[in-house]
């Protein structure tokens, strides 16, 4: 990339430089693109066929908190078809494809996520407060603008807004269309080895409808209070290789997906044919987790040689009344937790979008009823 004009000081931003770099090798039929050791401030990066982005020892890929930086685009999320910024990272309809080395892709997802004051000691609240940004009117969960506050009231489906229309409205509420990290979509031979990500906006790893993919020696860290800080949603996909990872996440660690509701039915792309095996996964809300998001089935997946340590929960399949969606073929083998405060094993087939432990047994019960229908004669 430095042949291309990028410059590894934490300041010059190189989006256009790694962006032609990329380009460049693909052109030519392909290649390696190689990031040294150094700062590398930076834009959206899209990968291309045939490309290779290779790390070295001591590259530090910090994406910019400008949020003008990404561009608001048609993605799905959670399951549903919506809008949202686009990935730091992202791959379309791309084939051949890999980030491999032994850097480390920082998200800047600090300044993007909401935080709950429930999960902060009251000095960490307090600096957080008087960094800026602004607090709900309860006084429970911090925002860094007001446009995600805007963005979070007008959210009632988890994180995808409701009544908002115009180019205007959109880009009022950018910062709460927080991104995945790394959005790889369509995409057939994905290999991603030996680099670390951390610190994503939302969830880190999100490969959508991909087929032959494998996640080997692949470090993730997201703090454990990050709101929808999943380390990776594997959604849609067709013969994958979870191997040799390590997963601190601050909310689902591996999850298997594949879409929501009416979106993913119609989607109809199960996730299948999977193998999850000698990973270690620290904080989560799940070490190895199936849903909520499961409407176009799961099949054939095989977890083996796992290693929970102080995950809420263990092994975690969620989903709820109205979801639809096949679940089947799931083998699991020699799993070894500790300390896990909540189920080793569990089942939530009323799930309304808290982790184990959040909800009260009066909610449960509240929802439970609610989702069961009226027997008429």
């Amino acid at each position: 990339i430095i042949d291309f004009g990028a410059k590894g000081d934490g300041i010059v931003l190189n989006t256009k430089a790694i962006n032609d770099a990329i380009k460049a090798v693909n052109a030519k039929g392909g290649g390696k693109v190689v990031i040294p050791g150094g700062l590398w401030l930076t834009g959206p990066i899209e990968l291309l066929s045939n490309v290779n982005l290779y790390t070295e020892m001591n590259a530090l890929i910090l994406f910019t908190d400008d949020f003008e930086a990404y561009p608001i685009i048609e993605t799905s999320f959670e399951g549903l078809n919506t809008r949202r910024c686009q990935s730091p990272i992202s791959a379309w309809n791309a084939e051949n494809i890999a980030i491999t080395g032994n850097g480390v892709f920082d998200g800047s997802g600090d300044s993007w996520r909401p935080v709950k004051k429930g999960k902060l000691t009251s000095s960490q609240w307090n600096s957080l407060v008087n960094s800026g940004g602004v607090v709900d009117e309860a006084g429970s969960i911090w925002y860094p603008t007001a446009g995600a506050l805007k963005g979070a009231m007008a959210t009632k489906d988890f994180n995808n807004p409701e009544g908002i229309e115009t180019d205007e409205e959109w880009n009022e509420i950018r910062p709460w269309l927080r991104p995945v990290l790394l959005n790889i979509v369509k995409s057939k031979r994905v290999l991603l080895e030996g680099v670390t990500f951390k610190n994503s906006p939302s969830w880190c790893l999100h490969p959508l409808s991909c087929e032959h993919i494998t996640i080997h020696n692949v470090k993730v860290f997201n703090p454990w209070y990050s709101q929808n800080g999943d380390a990776l949603d594997l959604e849609s996909c067709k013969n994958a290789l979870i191997i040799n990872n390590i997963f601190d996440a601050g909310d689902d660690a591996i999850c298997i997906k594949s879409g929501k509701d009416e979106d993913g039915r119609k989607r109809g792309e199960p996730c299948q044919n999977v193998i999850v095996k000698n990973n270690t996964v620290l904080h989560g809300h799940g070490g190895f987790v199936v849903g909520s998001e499961m409407s176009g089935g799961v099949k054939n997946v095989y977890v083996t040689d796992c290693t929970f340590l102080g995950t809420d929960v263990g092994l975690r399949f969620k989903s709820t009344r109205g979801r639809g969606g096949v679940v089947e073929g799931i083998y699991i083998h020699n799993i070894n937790m500790i300390d896990i405060p909540h189920e080793a094993l569990l089942f939530d087939l009323f799930y309304g979008g808290k982790g184990a432990g959040e909800e009260s047994e009066e909610e449960l019960e509240g929802r439970m009823k609610s989702s069961i229908p009226a027997v008429t004669e």
